[in-house]
């Protein structure tokens, strides 16, 4: 960003977005319940939420836009003026007095927190995208190291290609292909709601990852343009079934089974609007299990950073307003410790990336199953 900065200073040009983030409070934007009323809140310091549509109403000057139904909404009109709506309420409940907060402000703790987008209509994530993780990962399987060779964790074995169309592998870049699998967003839930160990597994892992939140209509982006296709970062917990399928059927590997049981996309708690994050590369991570560490890194280690992501994701499929590709782990998994830790009832985790937000939620067992009725 800095080095962005001195080239557009030094062609006399100052981008409005900056212009505009210097003279405004940082928000962050959520999706929340109040008496069973769902809305989209625009959230100052973590602790204040303003009820977007109420706040729009009582706001001089009037709005010229209509108040976003949802956060996809919101999304997909941010810079067509619901973006200049949501500096003018900042501005305004900035400047009421500390005993007068308006009506439409909450404090974030008074209300229910759901997922920030309900519900993404594509979940991409990415597999190994950090090479330490990729190393903690190998070691645990000596059958995938074997296979792997000596090449280090990260880089792609000689002869590695460009996949046509969808990566193209430059001089010198010696890291493998990315690789991405989609995730069901029917698995989303929200900051504090319960991860819930399925029937039966009992090897259920952690990955604490950024996710990357689309901005528009994303298909066949290039490296140059990627920035201006994001709206913001949120964190996903992306929960992983380690337990396999009790066969080899193609190799054992069964994303479906692995990464997408109810409950196993934690996401939230809210989103950063890209313009409050100066470098998404530059994020310390921290997890916490029952309040001992066990993740540790900073998202400078993503072997493929997050405008790449976009690139490679765009090049297989369309991406929309409120997708979200969750962008890889550092290492630090249970199942990679010796001996492997996996999830139990009781148990809670916090997940955090500095600057983004903190999300943390409980586990319990499984559900009891619903009662129906017979005729």
């Amino acid at each position: 960003m800095k080095r962005m900065m001195v080239l557009f200073l030094a062609a006399g040009i100052l981008p409005a977005v900056l212009v505009h983030t210097q003279d405004i409070t940082p928000f962050k934007l959520g999706t929340f319940q109040r008496d069973g009323r769902t809305f989209v809140g625009i959230v100052l310091r973590d602790a204040i939420v303003v009820d977007f549509a109420a706040a729009s109403r009582a706001v001089r000057p009037a709005a010229r836009v209509q108040p976003p139904s949802d956060m996809k909404d919101l999304i997909g009109r941010y810079e067509s003026g619901v973006r200049d709506r949501i500096v003018e309420i900042v501005k305004s409940v900035g400047a009421a007095p500390a005993a007068g907060r308006p009506a439409y402000a909450y404090d974030v703790k008074a209300l229910k927190t759901m997922p920030p987008i309900m519900y993404p209509t594509t979940m991409l994530n990415v597999a190994v995208n950090y090479a330490e993780h990729g190393a903690e990962m190998a070691a645990r399987d000596a059958t995938r190291t074997a296979a792997q060779g000596a090449a280090p964790q990260g880089s792609a074995p000689p002869g590695t290609k460009s996949a046509p169309g969808l990566w193209e592998r430059k001089a010198g870049d010696n890291r493998w292909n990315p690789y991405m699998f989609l995730k069901s967003p029917t698995a989303v839930i929200a900051e504090g709601e319960t991860i819930r160990l399925p029937p039966g597994r009992t090897d259920i892992d952690w990955e604490c990852e950024l996710g990357v939140v689309i901005g528009r209509a994303a298909s066949h982006v290039s490296a140059a343009n990627a920035r201006n296709y994001i709206f913001g970062y949120t964190v996903e917990n992306d929960v992983s079934d380690r337990g396999g399928r009790g066969d080899t059927r193609f190799g054992g590997s069964d994303w479906l089974l692995g990464k997408s049981h109810d409950t196993f996309a934690p996401m939230g708690p809210f989103i950063v609007p890209k313009e409050f994050v100066s470098d998404p590369q530059a994020l310390p991570i921290k997890v916490m299990l029952n309040g001992k560490p066990f993740q540790e890194g900073t998202s400078a280690q993503m072997i493929h950073d997050v405008y790449e992501q976009v690139v490679y994701g765009s090049n297989i499929m369309t991406l929309r307003p409120g997708d979200v590709i969750a962008t890889g782990t550092p290492p630090g998994v249970g199942s990679a410790k010796t001996p492997p830790v996996f999830f139990k009832a009781g148990d809670v985790l916090v997940c955090t990336y500095e600057g983004i937000g903190t999300l943390t939620n409980p586990v319990a067992g499984p559900a009891q199953p619903t009662a129906t009725s017979s005729r």
